[in-house]
């Protein structure tokens, strides 16, 4: 399969910076067990971990489908095929998750 410029590519910087700002959430939470946190702030933590990496799940899906998916319509064919059906088997990982 042909591999074209990511459609992240723009917003790669905040993407990675978001990253970053949720790896430092992780980092908390095992603190936060380490130093035996009443559980209930614990799993608060992690649903905001979770959410953070949904938000960072989404617009990378928009960013894909308003780049990669939708130049690989234009270009018809198989490819497009691939692409689409690429894209719905990420929704599916993500709404599973």
């Amino acid at each position: 399969m042909e591999h074209t410029s990511p459609g992240y590519l723009q917003s790669k910087d905040a993407h990675l910076k978001r990253l970053s700002r949720i790896e430092g959430q992780v980092r908390g939470l095992a603190r936060m067990v380490e130093n035996d946190s009443y559980c209930i702030d614990v799993l608060t933590q992690i649903s905001a971990a979770t959410k953070a990496l949904e938000s960072v799940a989404l617009a990378l899906l928009d960013e894909h489908l308003t780049h990669c998916v939708s130049a690989a319509v234009q270009q018809g064919g198989d490819i497009a095929d691939q692409k689409i059906s690429e894209a719905s088997a990420a929704i599916a990982r993500l709404v599973r998750s």
